[in-house]
């Protein structure tokens, strides 16, 4: 169930809709198996306006209101969780300069970035900073005309084709999260960044996350909002991208539920369909209940989107729920298939693989657990 869309907005989704069943899916397990990075959508999508879906009008973007653009990454991610995971990442890179960057810094990105002229990347992550950011180690001095910006990041999807990225690091060493700041840094511009090779991940192929390494200047115009806001500007950011990943998540379970229903009703046993069987009906109708579940808690956060308060527990919500229910459907989906889900012919384990880092990456759910207790107890 959606919740209800403006007339333009209903108009966006279908075409993404038909985007996605036409372009991204028939072209998704070849990604896979390739390993071939989704950027090979990237013209496509900034065509479409799908890059700046999070962005006002007034930087190029088709600013589409929360409840839309959670339909809109939940239909891309049910084609291609890899080019989801690669659009949903520059979102947090535009999201970055969109919630604490000034105006001149966003017109000089966020326009290219709309349309895909751009590609964004957040480094927030570290070697030994995972968890808890407030304990990362990249620094940033001043020096004439800026900082000198030292440090290194990893996991960082998109970072070997970003044109931008947005990087976290502190400028008080002393001050713990109070001391961290953000960064824009341009490495196809700047000397000093390093970018290694993607890694070899068990899902998300497609979704290349790289290491960086940087001793690099970065001019002073390129810090993202004062010194000492790069922490709440990235929480605030990571709500909207906990959103986003309980979308990635439901809309791969969609995927899965469906298959599931489609291969019920088409295989036999003894003469009647499996889905004729009792046991078989009701493992359907959890998966269903579980989808539902996640989709009313994606909707509740997605709603409360853009607004003046904070939803850091209702996208905590959003998130723990549906990626841990995407992978209890998608599960179910592949037992429903037998023998033939487990083989790489059919996307079961496709999803499962994709599914998995959800439970991990902007926040582990033992993150959202602990923000969901906080929330309870403050």
């Amino acid at each position: 169930m959606t919740p209800d869309l403006a007339e333009h907005e209903t108009a966006i989704v279908n075409e993404i809709e038909r985007f996605a069943d036409n372009v991204l899916r028939p072209q998704a397990a070849a990604i896979d198996e390739e390993a071939r990075f989704a950027i090979a959508h990237l013209q496509a999508l900034g065509d479409m306006g799908i890059m700046g879906m999070n962005l006002p009008e007034a930087y190029g973007g088709v600013e589409l209101s929360g409840p839309a653009l959670y339909r809109a990454v939940e239909l891309i991610a049910g084609a291609c969780g890899s080019t989801a995971s690669m659009l949903t990442a520059h979102f947090l890179a535009t999201d970055s300069l969109l919630i604490g960057g000034d105006e001149a810094l966003c017109e000089r990105f966020l326009p290219a970035a709309a349309d895909g002229r751009a590609l964004g990347a957040f480094a927030l992550t570290e070697p030994e900073a995972g968890s808890n950011p407030a304990d990362m180690r990249s620094f940033a001095a001043p020096e004439e005309g800026g900082y000198r910006l030292k440090g290194s990041k990893c996991f960082i999807s998109n970072a070997g084709a970003a044109d931008f990225i947005v990087v976290y690091a502190k400028t008080d060493k002393a001050a713990g999260a109070r001391g961290v700041s953000a960064f824009v840094i341009e490495p196809k511009q700047m000397e000093g960044i390093e970018i290694g090779p993607h890694e070899k991940t068990m899902g998300l192929r497609g979704g290349h996350v790289f290491s960086l390494t940087f001793d690099c200047h970065v001019p002073a115009e390129n810090r993202i909002g004062a010194e000492g806001t790069g922490f709440r500007t990235a929480m605030k950011v990571l709500d909207n991208g906990r959103i986003e990943v309980a979308a990635q998540a439901t809309g791969i379970a969609a995927a899965a539920l469906n298959d599931a229903i489609a291969y019920a009703k088409e295989r036999k046993v003894g003469g009647h369909p499996i889905a004729d069987f009792q046991g078989l009906q009701w493992m359907l109708a959890d998966m269903a209940t579980d989808l539902a579940a996640a989709r009313a808690l994606g909707h509740q956060a997605a709603a409360k989107r853009g607004g003046r308060d904070r939803y850091s527990t209702e996208s905590a919500f959003a998130k723990l729920y549906a990626s841990e229910a995407a992978w209890r459907i998608a599960d179910k989906a592949l037992q429903i298939h037998g023998g033939y889900g487990y083989t790489r012919d059919m996307p079961l384990e496709r999803y499962l693989r994709d599914l998995r880092i959800f439970r991990i990456y902007e926040g582990s759910s033992e993150i959202q657990r602990t923000i969901i207790a906080r929330g309870l107890l403050a």
